[in-house]
């Protein structure tokens, strides 16, 4: 079960001006499956994109990479098309062609120019595209375009999810009402190293084109760069930042100003709770788990540590069985690649209660107080370097017996 997280209310996702989605059954690679996702942009919006840094990248990160940097040229970028159940990665050029031939049929349906299609796979690796079920597939998709259509959305890029994820909010700027909401997905192979497996925000801010791609890295960087779940970067990794420009504020032109400021807040909160989601509903997730470690010299060695003690196999199973073997995440923070640490300026807490002093044991901490905090649903790990003043936070979750039946199990 999904760690303290439920469905969204379709009620709660502003529709944003400019946006609309369609959602369809294509039959990719179950019967009677939402897998099948288009989202439409009104003529004029902008988009950027952070994408995987795995090597061996898929076939339509690829062909988003290429289309984002030809949009100026191109006429902007119209539609997203988004399959699951799989990935077209470890597909070589066929792979590629397959794709292409996606962005070609929604393009001809839409009457724009294939450049002007991202395309977006999730699912099994190294499987063929069947790109003619997914062309026979789109007039239905487009059939169901609609812009308070964000729910049926976030339930179409699901994979190995067992809940939809989706957020959104709403600011004032200069008197002027500007939305933002996206989805996002993700369970297992979550290790992002830009973003997470799928993501999508959209605001109807006026912002000019130039400061997206800033904007969507730093977002990435507050939010899907700061979980995980396995240790495993996938290879379709995929966050992508949408601008409609539609609402009626003067435009925005440096993320410094005071408007600049308050959008970055509202898009990194709503990236920050799409991230958090995945985490929740990890694989086999029964713990939430924040580790923060502050006192560093510089956030570098900080996020060594914080992902040290998330990616430690020996920690997570520990959080699992609600067993207080702490030493296993100084262990962690000892292997962490921080070559000069000194080990007696050490202080560890297990949410309140102090653990570890000057590198020991704490004399005042008693076993049973680690156990009641390691037996709560949702806990923080908070490691002091007492190195400098540099300080981060990743968010991770529990490994268990249920995550290595589900990836055995993950093609049956």
């Amino acid at each position: 079960m999904p760690v303290n997280l439920s469905a969204p209310d379709p009620a709660s996702l502003h529709a944003v001006p400019g946006v609309r989605l369609g959602v369809t059954m294509a039959g990719v690679r179950k019967a009677n499956r939402r897998d099948l996702s288009v989202i439409a942009l009104d003529e004029g919006a902008s988009v950027a994109g952070v994408f995987t840094k795995n090597r061996f990248c898929a076939a339509p990160v690829q062909v988003c990479r290429e289309h984002l940097e030809a949009q100026a040229g191109s006429g902007g970028i119209r539609a997203i098309l988004v399959n699951t159940g799989n990935a077209n990665a470890g597909t070589g050029e066929d792979g590629l062609a397959r794709a292409r031939q996606s962005c070609a049929a929604l393009a001809q349906l839409m009457g724009l120019q294939p450049t002007q299609i991202l395309p977006f796979s999730t699912g099994v690796i190294m499987e063929t595209l069947p790109v003619e079920r997914i062309v026979a597939g789109l007039p239905a998709a487009i059939a169901a375009l609609k812009a308070d259509n964000w729910a049926e959305a976030a339930a179409g890029i699901m994979t190995t999810d067992t809940l939809p994820k989706a957020a959104s909010r709403q600011i004032v700027i200069q008197g002027q009402t500007v939305t933002i909401t996206g989805i996002s997905k993700g369970a297992g192979m979550i290790r992002p190293n830009m973003a997470t497996m799928l993501g999508y925000v959209a605001t109807d801010a006026n912002i000019a084109p130039g400061l997206l791609q800033s904007l969507v890295t730093e977002a990435a960087d507050a939010s899907f760069n700061r979980i995980t779940i396995d240790g495993d970067t996938s290879t379709n990794d995929s966050f992508v930042l949408i601008a409609t420009h539609k609402a009626a504020h003067a435009r925005i032109e440096s993320l410094a100003s005071p408007e600049g400021q308050a959008l970055r807040a509202a898009v990194i909160a709503v990236s920050q709770q799409l991230a958090q989601a995945i985490v929740r509903d990890g694989e086999g997730a029964t713990k939430f788990i924040t580790v923060t470690i502050e006192g560093g010299r510089d956030e570098a060695e900080c996020q060594l540590a914080a992902y040290a003690i998330a990616h430690s196999p020996l920690v997570k199973t520990a959080f699992f069985a609600s067993d207080p073997n702490l030493g296993r995440i100084l262990a962690a923070v000892g292997y962490a690649g921080i070559a000069d640490l000194d080990q007696t300026l050490i202080e560890m807490h297990l949410d309140e209660v102090h653990v570890v002093t000057k590198g020991g044991r704490h004399p005042g901490y008693r076993e049973e107080d680690g156990q009641r905090v390691m037996k709560q649903a949702e806990i923080t790990v908070r490691v002091d370097l007492r190195r400098g003043a540099a300080r981060t936070t990743v968010w991770t979750c529990d490994l268990s017996h249920d995550y290595v039946s589900i990836n055995a199990d993950y093609r049956s």
